[in-house]
């Protein structure tokens, strides 16, 4: 009871903080910048977290700049085009009409009162931490600080980041942190794609290095987010998001391995998670794929078991859900193989159409996406590939695969043609019933087709 009565204090100290009076100057003159909406909010990184930061920040009346290294994304969004297919058009041509610029100039740092940092955090080859575009960016950005300005940075990483790895970059032209500028780590928080929730109305943790520096971050984010939620440290927040995803990953862990073993006893795991899923406490349903996806989930684990380490910690349990998800792919593999054996078909030189190639239902995001390790598993084994998702038109440029092929459109003599479709990623879009009809053989990983037929096949 002490300890959350403690909690409870902090939390009110700190939104109470609209009416302290900062003793900083600094600070003072920040905060009726960020409050009167004179400020400039700088979004570094326009991407899937930083384009609809930029957009909220604009609409509510701020002067928005946006940077970013890639020219063609710049020269994309200053002629009101966004490449993301959430994004709207009339959403750019909106903000360039209330001043929003996108600019390569890093020097133009200097103008910004608020700099939100959203760059990727992938990992390496070795499967451990890559801040290369933290630290570069963060290089890139100091030598244009000045006094005055609140840095906050949204990417996912490990706790400590934020301290040994920005803080010192920020600091190396004489400026203090929590005393001339200021630093905050406030992960993001994009679901993109789902209507319920959209970047204002999804609470925001924020953390600070200084109590100073956490006012100055809530006063960045309190006029365009809902709901704010202060901690005590950066650390903190950073551990908050490695949690929230954490638990995702080990859930969706446990019911992919689920699947395996119901599938070998030959139970449905969907019916079965659909009737665990009326108990009404105790019991959150979570359901298997081919794997798992996106710019946070299949990475965050191997950030956190990567700092434990340092601390002498095996985290066993996160290691072994990241194990069972990344072998996903393979098992959808196997299961076609297996299904092409027995109609007395190998998987090279057999025609094989993946259905959704996203990281999850109706977005365009490519990024971890399961679908991609699958094709090449395909590909590999002399499988001819094709793929049809009406979210990705042509297969796009990506670091670490390729692939020269573009969506087919799908039809009852298209799909006819192909020995074996696997449904990768459910989207609203596609025809199932269709599909159902004129597939040869079905490979379905997400549960859609719950008839027992011969040639749909559980995955």
């Amino acid at each position: 009871m002490q300890l959350e009565n403690q909690r409870i204090s902090y939390g009110t100290q700190i939104m109470n903080t609209k009416t302290h009076k900062p003793k900083n100057s600094t600070l003072k003159a920040l905060l009726k910048k960020l409050s009167d909406k004179q400020a400039v909010i700088g979004i570094v990184g326009l991407g899937y977290v930083g384009q609809p930061l930029a957009l909220r920040y604009s609409e509510i009346g701020y002067k928005v700049l946006g940077f970013d290294l890639d020219e063609s994304k710049v020269q994309e969004l200053n002629s009101g085009h966004s490449s993301i297919e959430h994004i709207q058009d009339a959403r750019i041509a909106e903000a360039l009409g209330n001043g929003f610029e996108a600019t390569t100039d890093f020097s133009r740092i200097a103008e910004a009162d608020g700099i939100m940092l959203c760059v990727p955090t992938p990992l390496n080859k070795y499967r451990e931490p890559d801040l290369s575009f933290v630290t570069d960016t963060c290089d890139q950005i100091a030598d244009h600080l000045r006094t005055g300005q609140v840095v906050a940075l949204e990417s996912t990483t490990y706790p400590g980041t934020t301290k040994e790895e920005v803080l010192p970059r920020l600091e190396k032209h004489g400026l203090k942190v929590g005393e001339d500028l200021f630093a905050v780590y406030s992960p993001e928080r994009e679901d993109p794609a789902n209507p319920e929730y959209t970047t204002n109305t999804i609470p925001k943790v924020v953390g600070g290095h200084s109590n100073a520096c956490l006012k100055a971050g809530l006063a960045l984010y309190e006029q365009a987010i809902d709901k704010l939620v202060p901690v005590s440290s950066t650390e903190t927040a950073e551990m908050t998001k490695l949690l929230e995803n954490i638990h995702r990953a080990v859930n969706i862990g446990l019911v992919n391995e689920m699947k395996v073993v119901a599938d070998r006893m030959g139970i449905d795991i969907f019916e079965v998670i659909d009737a665990a899923a009326t108990k009404p406490f105790g019991f959150t349903p979570y359901y298997p794929g081919p794997g798992l996806g996106g710019h946070c989930i299949p990475i965050d684990p191997f950030y956190l078991t990567w700092k434990a380490r340092e601390y002498g910690i095996n985290t066993r349990f996160i290691e072994l859900a990241g194990e069972v998800n990344t072998a996903m792919p393979e098992y959808v593999f196997g299961k076609l193989a297996s299904a092409l054996n027995e109609r007395r078909k190998a998987v090279r030189d057999s025609k094989i159409m993946v259905l959704g190639i996203a990281y999850k239902k109706n977005v365009d995001d490519m990024r971890e996406s399961p679908a991609v390790t699958l094709m090449e598993l395909i590909r590999d084994n002399g499988g001819d590939l094709s793929y049809s998702d009406p979210h990705v038109p042509t297969f796009p440029t990506m670091r670490e695969h390729f692939f020269e092929l573009s969506s087919v459109d799908l039809t009852p003599e298209v799909l006819a043609e192909y020995d074996a479709v696997i449904l990768a990623t459910n989207h609203d879009a596609f025809d199932y019933e269709l599909i159902r009809k004129h597939a040869k053989l079905l490979i379905d990983t997400r549960g859609k087709y719950r008839t027992s037929e011969g040639h749909i096949v559980r995955a």
